[in-house]
C-alpha cells in the first residue's frame, strides 16, 4: 500500500513547492483543491494545508474542518493554513501593522520533533499580511521572529493527532532549513517510511497497468519527448506489443528528428509506426499567422492523422498519454476549472474525439521524476535528457506564417544551437533551449555583400521541474561563437539576439504594428518560447 500525504490547496503560488519538498523526501503526495472531498484511506499519513492569497477574515475565505482531520491524521498548516488553524480553534488573527514579506530569522522557543536537526536560529521566508495575535487555548508557541510573536506553534498533546502551524513558508528556497522541517513532519510526526522511489514506482505502476488494461490493446501518440517515451515504455513493460505507437512527422519537428527518434524507438523495442504528413501540414498552415490558429490547425490535423491510423488497428480500447502532474495541477483551479493553459495540453483532447479509455501512467509525476523513472527503465540518455519541446513544435517558434522555407531555416539554426550547447557541456545545465524565428528582416553586410535577412532569437532557461524558470546565463564567448556559427552557416539569417526574459507559465498575444512589420509579444496562457519582444525605438526603421 502506497503511503500518501494530501496537500489541500487554498490557492497559494507556492503549493507546488510543498509537493516538490515532500516528493524529494521520497514520500508520495497529491495536491487537491481545499473543497474537494477525500477519504481517510489506510495509506493516508498526514495533511498539509497550503498558503493562500486570501485573509482568513474575508467573507467567503476558504475553510476546512481541521478538527475532524486531526481525529484521523496529523496536520501541518503553512501560513494561511496556520492562521486558519488558529482561528478555527478560537485564536485571534488580525492584520499586521505592516505586511511581512521576505527573509526573517526564526528563533526556537521550545524543543519539538518538528525542529529535529534545525538550528536554534535559521532563516525563513515570510509572505503574509495577517498575523496570529493570540493562540487558542491548548496551543503553545514553538518559535518566534523579531516581528511576529507566533511564527510556529503546536496543539498540546491531549486528544487526537498532532497539529502544527507555521506562519512562514518552509517550502521555498529562502527558508534555508525549511525542507528539514517538512521532512520532520513527514517522518517524525506522520511516520512515513520514505520508500517512494523510482523502482518502487515502476513496480507499482506496471502492476496497476496490467490490472487496468487486461488483455486489451492500447494506442498512443508518441512525440519523441521524455514524457511520452517513458509512458510508452511503462505500458510496453506491462503489455508488450499490444501497445501500438504512432509518431507523426508534422513538418515542424527539429532537424532529422523523425528518423532519429524512430531509430531509437526501434532500439528500445517499442512497437511504433512513423507517418510522414509534412505536406498536408504545410498546406493547411499556409496563411496562418495567429499562434492559436496555428495550434488548432496542427491539433486538428494530428487528430485526423492519428484517427486514420487507429482505424487500421482492430480492437483498440485504450489511449495512452504522457500526462504529467504539472498538466493536472494547471488544469484544476482552487475555484473550479482554470482558464485554458495550452490548447495542445495532454489533459483532454483526443479522448473526447475517440471515446477511448485513458491510460496515464505518469499522471502524478513531476518532470524530473519522469526522468528518474526513465533512467531506472534503461531508456537511452539521448531521449531522457532531451529538453522539453512544445507540442506544435517549430510552428510556435516561427512568429508569423509557417512555410517550409522558414521551417528549414529554423531547423538549421536550432540544430547549430543544440549541437553547440552539447559540444560545450552546457546542454545539461539548461532546462530548455530553442531558437525563435522573428518576423523581422534587417540589412546586414557580410563581406562585400549586403543582405536583407531574418533575425533569430535564442532562448535558454533554467528550472528544476518546469513550473517556473529563469533565463540561463550562458557565457558571452559562447554566445558570440554561436552567433557567428548561425550567421555563417544559415543563409537567410543575418542577425542573432539572446532573450533574457524569465519564462512565464504560458502566453497571451499582443500585436504591435510598425510600418510593414507586425511583431508579436507572447505572454501567459499558450506555450513556451514565444514571449519575445523586438523593440524598435520611435523614429527608427528596421535595418
Amino acid at each position: 500500500m502506497t503511503e500518501k500525504i494530501l496537500i489541500l490547496d487554498f490557492g497559494s503560488q507556492y503549493t507546488q513547492l510543498i509537493a516538490r519538498a515532500v516528493r524529494e523526501a521520497n514520500v508520495y503526495c497529491e495536491i487537491i483543491p481545499f473543497h474537494k472531498q477525500f477519504s481517510y484511506e489506510p495509506g493516508l499519513k498526514g495533511i498539509i494545508l497550503s498558503g493562500s492569497p486570501f485573509s482568513v477574515n474575508e467573507d467567503g475565505a476558504p475553510d476546512v474542518d481541521i478538527q475532524s482531520m486531526i481525529q484521523n491524521v496529523p496536520v501541518l498548516g503553512v501560513c494561511y493554513g496556520a492562521q486558519l488553524t488558529a482561528k478555527r480553534f478560537g485564536g485571534l488573527v488580525a492584520k499586521s501593522n505592516k505586511r511581512e514579506y521576505g527573509r526573517a530569522t526564526l528563533q526556537r522557543q521550545l524543543d519539538d520533533q518538528l525542529f529535529t536537526d534545525v538550528a536554534p536560529e535559521s532563516q525563513v521566508w515570510m509572505s503574509h499580511s495577517d498575523s496570529i495575535k493570540d493562540l487558542p487555548e491548548g496551543f503553545e508557541i514553538l518559535a518566534t521572529t523579531d516581528s511576529i510573536p507566533v511564527a510556529a506553534f503546536r496543539k498540546k498533546k491531549d486528544d487526537g493527532q498532532p497539529l502544527y502551524g507555521v506562519q512562514f513558508h518552509p517550502e521555498v528556497y529562502h527558508s534555508t532549513e525549511g525542507k528539514k522541517i517538512i521532512k520532520n513532519f513527514l517522518v517524525n510526526t506522520c511516520g512515513c517510511s520514505q520508500d517512494w522511489t523510482p523502482a518502487h514506482f515502476i513496480t507499482d505502476t506496471v502492476a496497476a497497468l496490467q490490472k487496468q488494461i487486461g488483455d486489451r490493446k492500447v494506442i498512443m501518440a508518441l512525440s519523441g519527448g521524455v514524457d511520452s517515451t517513458v509512458a510508452a515504455t511503462l505500458i510496453h513493460k506491462a503489455i508488450g506489443d499490444r501497445l501500438f505507437g504512432i509518431f507523426v512527422d508534422n513538418g515542424v519537428l527539429r532537424k532529422n528528428e523523425f528518423e532519429s527518434v524512430l531509430e531509437t524507438y526501434a532500439k528500445i523495442g517499442l512497437n511504433v509506426k512513423g507517418i510522414d504528413a509534412k505536406t498536408t501540414f504545410y498546406r493547411e498552415l499556409a496563411g496562418k499567422t495567429d499562434p492559436e490558429a496555428k495550434r488548432k490547425v496542427i491539433g486538428k490535423l494530428f487528430i485526423d492523422t492519428f484517427q486514420e491510423e487507429a482505424e487500421k488497428i482492430q480492437g483498440i480500447g485504450l489511449l495512452g498519454q504522457g500526462t504529467i502532474y504539472p498538466d493536472v495541477i494547471e488544469s484544476v483551479s482552487v475555484h473550479g476549472p482554470s482558464v485554458t493553459i495550452k490548447s495542445h495540453h495532454n489533459v483532454g483532447g483526443l479522448p473526447d474525439t475517440m471515446h477511448l479509455e485513458l491510460v496515464e501512467p505518469l499522471r502524478y509525476l513531476f518532470k524530473d521524476e519522469v526522468r528518474k523513472v526513465g533512467r531506472e527503465l534503461g531508456i537511452p540518455s539521448e531521449l531522457i535528457d532531451r529538453h522539453p519541446f512544445p507540442g506544435p513544435g517549430l510552428a510556435i517558434r516561427i512568429l508569423g506564417e509557417v512555410t517550409e522555407e522558414k521551417v528549414q531555416l529554423l531547423q538549421e539554426a536550432d540544430h547549430i544551437y543544440t549541437k553547440a550547447l552539447k559540444d560545450n557541456n552546457l546542454y545539461a545545465t539548461v532546462w530548455q533551449a530553442g531558437a525563435i524565428l522573428l518576423p523581422v528582416k534587417s540589412v546586414g553586410v557580410m563581406g562585400d555583400e549586403r543582405t536583407y535577412e531574418y533575425t533569430v532569437a535564442l532562448r535558454a532557461v533554467t528550472s528544476v521541474d518546469g513550473m517556473t524558470a529563469d533565463w540561463a546565463h550562458l557565457p558571452y564567448s559562447f554566445l558570440a561563437y554561436l552567433s557567428n556559427e548561425i550567421i555563417n552557416n544559415v543563409r537567410g539569417i543575418n542577425r542573432v539576439v539572446y532573450d533574457i526574459s524569465s519564462k512565464a507559465s504560458g502566453y497571451d498575444r499582443v500585436g504591435i504594428t510598425i510600418p510593414d512589420i507586425k511583431i508579436y509579444r507572447m505572454k501567459k496562457k499558450l506555450a513556451p518560447f514565444v514571449d519575445h519582444v523586438c523593440y524598435i525605438p520611435a523614429g527608427k526603421r528596421a535595418g
